[in-house]
């Protein structure tokens, strides 16, 4: 029987918001969360927004790692204003209920890079400050230690000696910060990182890792190191006395993407609370459209292909509210671009909510003063202002969460049915059994692309690049091309991923290859260095790498092919990125053979 998340209880939770730990001390009523699920508990956590580049903004320049006595400095670093009491009622009356707050404790408020790991209390007291302002809004609060000038590079050293030290502090961090918060009731949750797990414990950090080169750990071994540090941290904060021993935990997933900790080598920690572990993972698909820094070039979203992408990556995290432990989206979104909104912005967060309550999930926007504006208090304006206005947790009192969740999956299938098949006019029809050649391409700054990945995409592209690709019908020889005179800047500025694709290619021509007889830069033919194979990922999709720096070549020989058989000086990177006419592509064109290889 699922919890009826109740009038009664919203209502306590709004009347005694304001407890903090002094108040605690002198003897009020809390609000008691504690016969609550971790499940349970997040219902109750409504949407989210983070409090972004605050507490979290470090300063990258010379003086890295200085901490000086004034907390403002940092929190006004990366261009946002001091925090007010005023600011965080804003955001409750907007619609969110749960603030996360992401802090810079090691680079802002030690001496790590010289062995000490204490906190300085100037900045302990402003963190604890602004959790005060937001726990008397009304707001839940999450705490976390956020990528922080990339000390977590330090767990994946050469040095013993470092990688000692690494758990120490980290511990030691949140011993301080477990012990400062030992009375604040169940509303404030403590996350164990935000994306530093796993995928950056190789980081070299100029200010950490001084004594050492990083240690390039096996993804086994950062799977493994990322299960050890998170059982740290919940063993860590249990010991610390207080409301800690039963405190909600948010446990980072590994890299907080979602196939990573979707992934069997990533555990959750055992916990001598019952039903109180949370697990995080972040949300921006497709990157090219939620994280471009230009407007005119984020790739077009909205086609129902994308709605239905969004659903089926989200619902693998129903992995463990099947388990029981509650799930947050620690972040999300479009990510606006020079103060503005790209196309179908509000469309996006209405159905990444949707399907949040559809598959019963908590998530916090992502926000640097871009959707909800600081200095005046509001949402950008009434369409997103609209989208979050009726998504609060007391709009949803009374209600169960089947109803919320039927509520949720009716709302997502409409607007998913009234969504275009595409977004694109193609030169031929595209079906599921299509078989098409084209070029996936990503610039070097990830600001310029075109349908990256095994799935033929034509509708995800940049604005303004022309795309020339063909229906394949058999073994010939094909061209394909991009232009990207039309785009913004008018041209692409070398390459961080580039592949000739052919969607369906191993179901209908298995034992065929790709053999490129030319590429032309700009018009003028160039070299390639070294010769390119055919390979596939996903049992679908052929592929024949341009550049790919990512794949390790000794064991991809045992998966490649080429037309003639001899695998003598096959590349993932025939492109040559060095090649002067690389930082200005106006068109890239290439010729290739396809046929049986022998």
């Amino acid at each position: 029987m699922r919890r009826m998340i109740s009038f009664l209880m919203i209502l306590i939770l709004l009347t005694t918001a304001g407890l903090s730990a002094a108040a605690a001390e002198g003897g009020a009523a809390q609000v008691d969360l504690n016969g609550l699920t971790a499940i349970e508990m997040t219902r109750l956590m409504g949407n989210g927004i983070n409090l972004g580049n605050t507490m979290e903004a470090c300063n990258n320049g010379a003086s890295f790692g200085n901490v000086t006595d004034d907390p403002s400095y940092y929190e006004t670093l990366w261009g946002q204003p001091v925090t007010t009491a005023e600011m965080l009622q804003g955001m409750k009356e907007a619609g969110f209920d749960t603030l996360r707050l992401p802090v810079a404790w090691m680079t802002n408020a030690t001496h790590l890079n010289q062995g000490d790991y204490t906190i300085s209390e100037a900045y302990m007291a402003r963190v604890q400050e602004i959790v005060d302002m937001a726990l008397d809004a009304g707001l839940f609060v999450i705490v976390n230690d956020h990528w922080d000038g990339g000390w977590w590079g330090m767990f994946g050293s050469d040095t013993a000696e470092t990688r000692k030290l690494a758990m120490e502090a980290y511990t030691g961090m949140w011993k301080q910060i477990a012990e400062r918060f030992a009375a604040y009731d169940a509303r404030l949750i403590f996350e164990s990182a935000n994306e530093e797990l796993g995928a950056r414990f190789d980081e070299n950090s100029p200010l950490y890792c001084q004594d050492s080169v990083a240690h390039w750990l096996s993804d086994s071994e950062r799977y493994a190191l990322t299960n050890e540090v998170n059982q740290a941290f919940v063993n860590t904060v249990r010991a610390c006395g207080g409301e800690n021993g039963n405190r909600f935990l948010l446990i980072a997933g590994y890299g907080t993407n979602i196939d990573s900790t979707f992934d069997s080598r990533f555990s959750m920690p055992e916990d001598t609370a019952k039903n109180r572990l949370m697990v995080s993972v972040h949300y921006y698909d497709p990157w090219s459209y939620c994280g471009a820094e230009s407007v005119k070039g984020a790739t077009l979203w909205g086609k129902k292909k994308d709605f239905e992408q969004m659903l089926m990556t989200l619902s693998k995290m129903k992995k463990f509210t099947a388990s029981g432990y509650g799930v947050v989206i620690g972040e999300y979104g479009a990510l606006p671009a020079g103060g503005e909104l790209k196309q179908n912005t509000a469309a996006y967060h209405q159905a990444f909510l949707d399907c949040c309550d559809a598959l019963d999930f908590t998530s916090c926007l992502w926000d640097t003063s871009g959707l909800y504006l600081r200095k005046e208090c509001r949402m950008v304006n009434d369409e997103i202002a609209a989208v979050y206005a009726g998504r609060n947790a007391a709009s949803e009192s009374g209600k169960t969460y089947d109803e919320v969740a039927d509520s949720g999956m009716k709302s997502f299938e409409a607007v998913k049915e009234a969504a275009p098949e595409s977004l694109v006019e193609t030169a031929f029809e595209v079906t599921d059994d299509t078989v098409a050649a084209w070029i996936m391409f990503s610039e070097g700054s990830w600001a310029i692309s075109y349908s990256v990945g095994d799935t033929y995409a034509p509708d995800s592209i940049t604005p303004g690049v022309k795309a020339t690709d063909v229906e394949v019908t058999g073994a010939g020889t094909y061209t394909v091309a991009l232009d990207f005179t039309g785009t913004e800047k008018g041209f692409a500025e070398n390459t961080a991923f580039c592949a000739i694709g052919i969607a369906n290619g191993e179901t209908v021509y298995p034992d065929y290859s790709i053999n490129i007889t030319e590429i032309r830069l700009n018009g003028e033919p160039i070299r390639m260095k070294g010769r390119n194979y055919t390979c596939s990922d996903d049992g679908k999709c052929t592929r024949s790498n341009l550049y790919n720096e990512w794949v390790n070549m000794a064991g991809e020989r045992d998966r490649a092919r080429v037309m003639h058989g001899d695998l003598t000086g096959i590349s993932a990177t025939v492109l040559d990125r060095n090649l002067p006419q690389m930082n200005r592509i106006e068109t890239l064109e290439i010729t290739f053979q396809y046929g049986p290889h022998k």
